[in-house]
């Protein structure tokens, strides 16, 4: 459990697994047995098969525990594996209540997967409280948020939703990749399963595939170990030791991420050629206040709207310092095109309807100097603008 003597940042790297008690180890040592050995017919070690429990695995399971404020956490092959087992919860007849810019992923899960077994789903503006009590149904039993929401970075109010789900009996599940534990805990406010792709801030240095839950009540967190241990989509030792590393500096990155982000979101604000920028550090933003009391930060994740395609290829073409990639939350800035990426699967009438259109780019800022990336985003504006001028 968590030593409340300490901070958050400091418990990150003083906890149960400060040093390995049989060596000293200032690492925790990688072990990569998928079977072990029991003393008798009748008495078995804690540890039988890697799938139901690993060391390593175990020792990441319960840092993102302690970091959340849960009582049991659970490590997955990947983001989705997390979530995807999270949904197996569900029965045939539930009904699910999502928020409508949800990860791409998730839309192709939900929409491809869980319909062919007989589960719902509605998919609403989580932003608005009465529209997600309209979308409620006598099978509804899960409330699915994820705040800020990917691309566009629309924030719920996840008491009031927690509140909602408490009157009419549904489970409550969080994505929150893009804040983490360290600057939001959703637990804390009453959500049942909180879920991260650990791929992203969480492991820090894109070099990691990994998903995490966390759960506060035990008995729900007996039901997602034995989906767990069933559904067999564990993360491998390696990939679990990559995570407990990066996690001993999600402070300081994220911080200073953080802290770019707004310099970077405030430039972009106020340049002619961007039509619109979403990030919930901007207190133009609709939910800034909601964000801000139920969050310690903004986050390093935003998104931008150029004002039309031909400079939106142009700026593209001419930006030099991010990576144009998927995924986010590494220590390089990485812009990605959600339309071709992250919400590929979502079908352009779908993304149109939610507002990710054609000029939209999602940055997720890393540690560079936040000076170096203004400057490159100035003249790659200026590379467009130029070009423009030509055109016309």
């Amino acid at each position: 459990m968590a030593n409340y003597e300490y901070s958050f940042e400091t418990q990150l790297l003083h906890n149960k697994h400060k040093f390995d008690s049989a060596t000293g180890a200032v690492s925790v040592p990688i072990q990569h047995a998928s079977t072990f050995h029991q003393p008798s017919v009748d008495e078995f070690g804690k540890f039988d098969y890697s799938r139901s429990l690993n060391p390593t695995r175990e020792a990441l399971e319960e840092l993102i525990a302690e970091m959340e404020g849960g009582t049991r956490g659970f490590a997955f092959s990947s983001g989705m594996a997390a979530i995807s087992t999270a949904f197996l919860l569900l029965s045939q007849g539930d009904h699910i209540v999502i928020t409508e810019d949800v990860y791409g992923g998730t839309f192709r899960m939900v929409t491809t997967v869980l319909n062919r077994f007989g589960i719902e789903h509605t998919f609403v503006d989580m932003t608005n409280i009465d529209e997600v009590k309209a979308a409620v149904q006598p099978n509804t039993k899960l409330l699915y948020m994820e705040t800020p929401s990917n691309p566009l970075m629309k924030v719920t109010d996840i008491q009031a939703v927690v509140e909602l789900a408490k009157e009419i009996g549904a489970l409550t599940f969080v994505d929150n990749t893009f804040m983490t534990p360290l600057l939001q805990r959703p637990l804390d406010l009453g959500v049942d399963v909180v879920l991260h792709s650990a791929t992203k801030f969480l492991g820090g240095h894109s070099d990691t595939l990994s998903g995490l839950a966390v759960v506060k009540d035990e008995e729900l967190g007996k039901k997602l170990y034995t989906l767990q241990n069933s559904f067999g989509a564990v993360l491998g030792v390696q990939d679990a030791w990559l995570v407990m590393r990066g996690i001993k500096t999600l402070s300081v990155r994220l911080k200073q991420a953080q802290a770019s982000a707004q310099e970077i979101a405030q430039f972009l604000k106020d340049h002619p050629l961007i039509k619109k920028v979403h990030y919930p550090g901007l207190e133009e933003h609709p939910q800034y206040q909601i964000h801000s009391q139920q969050s310690e930060g903004p986050g390093a994740v935003l998104s931008f709207e150029l004002e039309n395609e031909t400079l939106f290829n142009e700026f593209v073409k001419h930006v030099k310092l991010p990576v144009f990639a998927v995924s986010l939350g590494g220590v390089e800035s990485i812009l990605s095109y959600p339309t071709k990426m992250s919400h590929a699967a979502m079908p352009e009438a779908e993304r149109a309807k939610r507002g990710i259109t054609n000029t939209l780019l999602r940055l997720s800022v890393g540690l560079e100097s936040p000076n170096d990336i203004i400057s490159d985003f100035t003249q790659a504006l200026e590379a467009g603008s130029r070009n423009l001028i030509k055109e016309r």
